[in-house]
């Protein structure tokens, strides 16, 4: 009989990061220059980021080796359980063997903290002093100000509005942890007051968020701007999810059929799924890949694929993605971390190439899917990765129907004990389905950079 909680020893932890990009047969267009429509160098990206995380977004060497350092802060959490959701499968009525990665047992409550400990290590070792960052449901955010405090930097924070207000104990844990936070768009920036001036109720998006971040941490030189999803160095610190996963499956002697995670940037997704694509494209596996957004949000599955700016003002060089437009200011949901325009550019290539498969699933759904699992498994799940539970729940009723034994990893990359006001809102009643409408694409197709 399978174990339901599958763990490793400290001394299994992986020490290496996985980069996909070292086997892909093409690699992801490079970002351009937003002004001369050229290959960005690394002269471009040092105002905002330390020069090893430079290095990391552009590598191609296949492992990147962890520092001692930052496997230190990693153990006070890491390893990370993997469970075989017996009980789940029990109310679903399903043969299908379901099993999740739990990030939720880091001291932020997500899988935030496996990038924001090296991004503050590598800003740490050269010198920098501050850190500025944008944060959507105020997990990236209360992520950096916790690595931030471990090697000392100081961490300023810019929360969507939207979650400003849903989650105001996401900024207090933020604050705990010594960082600065500000509602976003704030009077504190040009970008900022640019948007309040046109909409003074704005909710924010994090497109916003990432301009007032980046035009502060511009403003100083002794700081330096974080993020926490989309590019390349940020996906690659994830692996470290997929690559535990790897292992405690193999200890019961099993490999996933389906592998589902939610996507808004990418990160946690890529995190978990780019180790067990590595093991398919060189023919160990079967594994059919799944990213679930939100329906307000459907960036992989209405967005265009096109190069866009990854913040609103347009400060940022243009990255090829799947997106909505810069300017898209999303409806208010509840998964506040999968409320972004674009998509990551490696998880839209890997998208264009055929690799993986997408759906988008209403909110209501989505809790739908919480309450039958912490009704079941205990856990009460943050509103992202209700997104692919509810694909997994999906799945499980498919398997329920034809009587396969399919078996389904998915990514529960973080508890919901913030989010409650959310679930207090679906336990009322009073829950909304928001569907972006194909006109509101279109439009703001008009307004995105034509290159090329």
């Amino acid at each position: 009989m399978t174990d339901t909680k599958i763990t490793l020893t400290e001394s299994e932890m992986p020490t290496t990061w996985y980069n996909l990009i070292a086997d892909l047969a093409e690699p992801p267009p490079p970002p351009l220059h937003p002004g001369t429509h050229e290959p960005i160098g690394p002269d471009d990206l040092a105002p905002l980021f330390p020069m090893a995380l430079i290095g990391q977004e552009v590598s191609t060497e296949r492992y990147i080796d962890i520092p001692g350092e930052v496997l230190d802060v990693y153990r006070l959490w890491r390893p990370s359980p993997l469970y075989r959701a017996r009980r789940l499968e029990a109310a679903l009525e399903t043969p299908a063997r379901i099993y999740y990665k739990y990030e939720g047992v880091s001291p932020a409550g997500s899988h935030k903290p496996n990038t924001a400990v090296p991004q503050a290590y590598y800003n740490a070792a050269e010198g920098v002093r501050k850190l500025t960052t944008e944060t959507g449901a105020g997990q990236w955010g209360s992520a950096l100000a916790f690595a931030a405090g471990q090697f000392g930097l100081d961490c300023e924070v810019w929360q969507v509005r939207a979650s400003w207000d849903q989650k105001p104990y996401r900024r207090v844990m933020m604050e705990v942890w010594g960082a600065e936070v500000h509602p976003s768009p704030s009077d504190l920036t040009e970008a900022g007051r640019k948007i309040l001036s046109e909409d003074p109720d704005s909710p924010g998006s994090l497109g916003i968020a990432i301009s007032e971040a980046v035009e502060a941490a511009l403003a100083d030189e002794s700081t330096k701007y974080s993020l926490g999803s989309v590019l390349n160095h940020v996906l690659m610190h994830q692996t470290i999810i997929g690559e535990e996963a790897l292992l405690q499956l193999a200890k019961v002697g099993d490999t996933p059929d389906l592998l589902i995670g939610c996507t808004g940037g990418g990160s946690n997704f890529g995190g978990l799924s780019f180790p067990f694509l590595r093991e398919r494209l060189a023919g160990k596996n079967d594994v059919i890949i799944r990213c679930v957004e939100p329906a307000a949000c459907p960036s992989l599955t209405k967005g265009e694929y096109r190069y866009d700016f990854g913040d609103t003002i347009g400060m940022t060089p243009l990255i090829k993605m799947h997106t909505l437009g810069h300017d898209f200011v999303p409806d208010p949901i509840h998964a506040g971390g999968l409320r972004y325009h674009g998509m990551s550019s490696l998880v839209s290539h890997l998208y264009e190439m055929g690799l993986l498969e997408a759906e988008a699933i209403d909110q209501t759904e989505c809790f739908d899917a919480a309450i039958t699992f912490a009704r079941s498994e205990g856990i009460i799940p943050a509103p992202e990765p209700t997104h692919a539970l509810a694909s997994t729940i999906r799945e499980a009723a498919r398997c329920r129907e034809t009587g396969e034994e399919k078996v389904i990893l998915t990514a529960m990359c973080g508890h919901g004990h913030f989010d409650l006001a959310s679930y207090e809102t679906y336990l009322a009643g009073e829950l909304v389905d928001y569907d972006h409408p194909d006109a509101k694409i279109a439009e703001a197709m008009e307004r995105v950079p034509v290159v090329g």
